[in-house]
């Protein structure tokens, strides 16, 4: 089922409110602003990876990957019921998450059609009861729905270097393995492993050799 998220969200990108849910072809295109097809994708870029690479060999191509940097849940006891009460979630988003989905686009990203846009944002998690369930580590709600609250601020993605420049690496480090990376950005080593390649494949950093504490790597040429 859609989210009002992404529909929010389709709204904020189209032309108009007839350049939403256009028929092209075999695909549904969530939105078009001029010669742009739009595609705001909340779940996975696995989903859509496919039709993505199809459409960038004849179209312009905006990819909306939002990140949630706050999260407001908010309680009913049934869909569409009334909000009983709303705290703010402890958990705070971080830009580099992102990483956990470009994993799947590094055959897609980058391309000279393609834009990825990612619009940091602050959501409403509407929250209900859950069903039963025998083993107590299951959750014990589901999300009924998912609102837009703010969009802090927005970035797009072009090239390999626009990813790298997320990273914020000092200007002197010019070589480094991936215990440095998760120094650097203060994320576990497993987490800059995985940046580290997607970097690798979107061509943005490369391999030099590898020591005893692995691969090394510098900034592409």
């Amino acid at each position: 089922m859609e989210t009002t998220l992404h529909q929010q969200l389709k709204r904020c990108y189209a032309q108009n409110d007839d350049s939403t849910e256009v028929v092209l072809g075999q695909y549904r295109i969530d939105a078009i602003r001029d010669d742009e097809l739009i595609e705001v994708q909340c779940a996975s870029l696995s989903a859509i990876r496919d039709k993505c690479r199809n459409l960038l060999k004849h179209h312009q191509l905006r990819v909306v990957k939002p990140v949630v940097m706050r999260t407001r849940i908010a309680k009913a006891k049934k869909r569409g019921g009334p909000v009983t009460s709303r705290r703010l979630s402890p958990k705070r988003g971080n830009l580099l998450e992102l990483f956990d989905e470009l994993i799947y686009f590094t055959r897609v990203f980058p391309h000279p059609n393609l834009v990825i846009e990612v619009p940091l944002i602050e959501i409403e998690q509407i929250r209900l009861p859950g069903k039963k369930r025998k083993r107590r580590w299951h959750k014990d709600f589901q999300v009924g729905d998912v609102r837009l609250e703010t969009i802090q601020r927005s970035l797009e993605l072009r090239t390999p270097a626009d990813l790298l420049a997320l990273l914020k690496l000092p200007p002197t480090i010019e070589n480094f393995n991936t215990a440095d990376l998760a120094t650097i950005i203060d994320r576990p080593r497993w987490h800059a492993q995985q940046i580290a390649y997607v970097l690798r494949k979107t061509g943005a950093i490369d391999s030099k050799g590898r020591d005893r504490s692995g691969i090394i790597y510098q900034r592409a040429a």
